[in-house]
């Protein structure tokens, strides 16, 4: 994938309902958004953005040199509000890759955004994203962890046959924590949004299950490690931790 082909964009709003105003917290002097902006950079895979509805987002982002792009407040999903980022960013429609990266991870490895994008090399695949093997009967067990069932295709590879809260699949082997980044292709970008919400995706309240319902492809990168998603007040200070020795 070439850098002009890629666009990155992390979507942020501050109307988060476990901890409001997350991504202007201060970790280490920095807002937390400002720390994901420089993940992706440090990534190096394409332009990078910062898609938002809040105009104090959009400020401390210009103000660290990144660049925000404004969209609608009434956008049901980040993959929505990526797409409107998407269409204003680049109507020339030069970005064949968009990828989607999450506004709460201030400490993901720029290693693990380059390593959603592989799994696009294969032109029959739609959406590539990312999961880690589970270690421990508690992280099986909680509906809070997004489990990532898919057929083995060669290497640290899956291709993804559905995505649930329960513990699955049942029996020995191994389970895999999926991990929200997702590398789109543009035209699957556009399908996707353009699809009402399924079943499925109402029922377990995962919206990538609209596109397996759809019958679009998505394959999966097993990394080593998951992210620590920033959702509550805990959570924050694990980050700030975390930061504080890098």
């Amino acid at each position: 994938m070439t850098k002009t082909r890629t666009l990155v964009l992390i979507p942020a709003r501050m109307a988060s309902t476990r901890l409001p105003g997350k991504p202007l917290m201060d970790i280490g002097g920095l807002p937390m958004i400002v720390h994901v902006l420089r993940r992706a950079e440090a990534a190096q895979i394409g332009r990078v953005a910062v898609a938002t509805d809040t105009p104090e987002i959009a400020a401390a982002v210009k103000a660290h040199g990144g660049e925000a792009v404004m969209t609608r407040l009434d956008h049901p999903s980040g993959s929505d509000r990526i797409y409107e980022a998407l269409e204003k960013l680049d109507s020339r429609r030069e970005a064949e890759i968009v990828v989607n990266l999450q506004g709460d991870f201030p400490t993901i490895a720029p290693d693990n955004i380059r390593d959603v994008l592989p799994p696009l090399a294969d032109p029959e695949v739609d959406i590539a994203t990312l999961a880690a093997e589970i270690h421990t009967e508690e992280e099986s067990a909680a509906p809070s962890v997004v489990k990532a069932i898919g057929s083995p295709i060669g290497g640290r590879r899956l291709r993804a046959l559905y995505f649930t809260r329960a513990t699955a699949p049942y029996g020995d082997g191994p389970r895999y924590h999926h991990i929200g980044l997702y590398a789109y292709r543009r035209t699957a970008l556009e399908r996707f949004v353009s699809l009402p919400p399924s079943p499925l995706e109402r029922q377990e309240k995962l919206e990538q299950l609209r596109a397996l319902e759809a019958g679009m492809r998505i394959d999966i990168t097993i990394v080593d490690t998951v992210p620590r998603g920033v959702d509550t007040a805990p959570d924050l200070e694990t980050a700030r931790r975390l930061l504080a020795k890098t």
